[in-house]
């Protein structure tokens, strides 16, 4: 079902961006750079967070980390992972396939700048077989999301 609501979604919303399969599995970070052929900085992870009684997502760098206290002052709040079942329910997708498109639920999302550094990057695409290569910008315009700093990169 996860993977078809991506698909609906850029067909609706951007029919030029192509939603890739890979038989190898992309669910995460190291994993999705094999499959899809790029570093793993580069690829975009979805973060699922609570804070207080929001939820919200955040898309960073494959390597980049949440900050925590970067979060809480950006978002007014101590910023927690979903569980599992509860990123399954809400999103609609399986955790490794987490991504800001064809949501089960409406949520504010968020890009951390760290995807600026990349023309491309490669966020899942609602399983773990599957993926897009877009634009940083392009994909925050298509899914509405604000620009935060809120991840600190990996050495």
């Amino acid at each position: 079902m996860s993977l078809e609501s991506v698909r609906a979604f850029f067909a609706a919303h951007a029919p030029e961006i192509a939603v890739l399969e890979s038989t190898m599995s992309s669910a995460t970070v190291a994993l999705a750079a094999e499959a899809y052929g790029v570093p793993p900085e580069q690829i975009a992870k979805t973060l699922s967070l609570r804070i207080g009684a929001r939820v919200v997502l955040v898309v960073t760098s494959g390597t980049a980390r949440l900050d925590n206290k970067k979060a809480k002052a950006a978002f007014g709040g101590k910023p927690k992972m979903l569980g599992v079942h509860e990123v399954a329910e809400i999103t609609g997708h399986e955790v490794g396939g987490v991504c800001p498109f064809g949501l089960k639920t409406p949520l504010p999302i968020y890009c951390d700048i760290s995807l600026r550094a990349f023309d491309i990057v490669v966020p899942a695409a609602g399983s773990i077989h599957s993926a897009v290569r877009i634009a940083p910008q392009r994909m925050a315009e298509l899914v509405n999301a604000e620009w935060v700093d809120v991840c600190e990169a990996r050495a």
